[in-house]
């Protein structure tokens, strides 16, 4: 039978962001697969080297909105690990209540969507109105509904008041009984079984020789997690239970992310009723010489930020790995074998972020000798623009501001 390239991207209904996947096809069955990355690099590693320490939490907090909290922990981590400085232990509470207030906003999105994918459009209304609870909870705590701007180096910017602690724990009820509705609902319905069941599996060999992480690797059954591996924050502090499901399907994946959505009102009510008053945030006032590692568990597994101080204000070196970089090649051995109809479900199983992910250079072909810079880069990228507004008879606002006054 003929092999065909099948697109599936850039631009596509089940991709959140665009990213490029070529489907070769015999029939309707995937027998190999593609990547193409680089469409959403914004190059946030290198603007952070130009931001003081203190702001950088801000920066990184844009790498991924689901993941506005995962990201500014990471390096919060990092730089204290630098440090060798200890936080608070009500920072410690504080940081755990959002970073799992995170987990089940991102994990409920992500439940509404897979519901969308294969038509099952209540079970999207159902999951974001449960999700909306926890977007007001961020609101009550930190004043924003996304991009929560609570992490700073040496603890936490802000305060849980204890007039809100009842409201959190109301809310956590709501949510964990809208959640137990849906795993009933995943449990039992055969048409759910017969969309994700034996769908896109990756065997537990595979999950450890591509380094999956997250519900992905649980997925397969590998109680793998950064938060009981390498505790932070307050996770040594409480009990808590690692969820994983057998199957590595479609899924095992979903079994997974609802199992944790329900942990995760657990580990928030443990920590509201063990927190004591006290400090939120060390003293720091300088940044050494030196390097440090930090990390944590995203929804979609861990994060990693890397940090080099020179002594100055700024990093000198700031590295981040999410994630996706390490879940979607993943996408080699779940999609080949696979038909058409559920090539971008597998891909959607493991929540990929492709923005987290990108890396883009320019280099001499057959050597490491950059022929772009940073700037150059930036300085194409508006010649572009300025380029198209032209071909389209575009006038930028200010520009026809500045013609109108210039014309009084």
């Amino acid at each position: 039978m003929k092999t065909v390239v099948v697109p599936l991207g850039p631009f596509h209904p089940l991709l959140e962001e665009a990213e490029y996947f070529k489907l070769f096809v015999e029939g309707e069955t995937v027998v190999d697969m593609d990547l193409k990355v680089g469409y959403m690099h914004r190059g946030i590693e290198k603007l952070c080297e130009s931001k003081t320490f203190d702001q950088v939490p801000f920066v990184v907090e844009r790498i991924c909105g689901i993941c506005s909290t995962s990201h500014p922990l990471a390096y919060v981590n990092a730089v204290e690990d630098l440090l060798g400085v200890e936080i608070p232990e009500r920072a410690k509470y504080i940081r755990t209540i959002i970073a799992e207030l995170e987990r089940i906003h991102s994990h409920l999105l992500w439940m509404g969507l897979a519901g969308h994918f294969i038509g099952y459009d209540t079970v999207f209304m159902w999951a974001w109105r449960y999700r909306e609870p926890v977007l007001d909870l961020f609101e009550l705590i930190s004043g924003n509904r996304n991009h929560y701007a609570m992490m700073n180096v040496g603890g936490v910017r802000r305060d849980i008041k204890e007039d809100d602690y009842g409201q959190i724990l109301s809310t956590l009820d709501e949510v964990r009984g809208g959640t137990e509705l849906f795993i009933g609902a995943v449990m039992d319905d055969p048409v759910i079984h017969a969309r994700t069941k034996g769908i896109g599996v990756l065997t537990p060999e595979d999950a450890r020789a591509y380094g999956t992480l997250g519900p992905t690797v649980r997925g397969s059954g590998i109680p793998d997690d950064i938060r009981r591996d390498d505790p932070y924050a307050a996770y040594d502090m409480i009990e808590w239970d690692i969820c994983t499901y057998e199957g590595g399907d479609v899924f095992a994946k979903t079994a997974v992310r609802l199992l944790e959505t329900v942990e995760a009102t657990n580990i928030i009510r443990r920590c509201v009723e063990q927190m004591r008053p006290g400090p939120i945030c060390a003293d720091v006032q300088t940044i050494p010489a030196g390097e440090g590692l930090g990390h944590a568990e995203a929804p979609r597994g861990e994060v990693l930020h890397y940090v080099r101080s020179d002594g100055s204000s700024r990093p000198v070196r700031h590295k981040v790995r999410a994630p996706s970089l390490m879940n979607i090649p993943s996408f080699k051995v779940t999609c080949i074998g696979e038909k058409i109809a559920d090539a971008a479900l597998i891909t959607a199983a493991v929540d990929p972020c492709y923005c987290c992910t990108e890396r883009t250079a320019a280099v001499e072909k057959g050597s490491d000798k950059a022929v772009l810079t940073g700037g150059d880069l930036v300085e194409m990228s508006r010649r572009k623009t300025a380029q198209i507004r032209n071909d389209l008879g575009c006038v930028p606002p200010v520009e026809k501001l500045v013609r109108g006054i210039m014309a009084r």
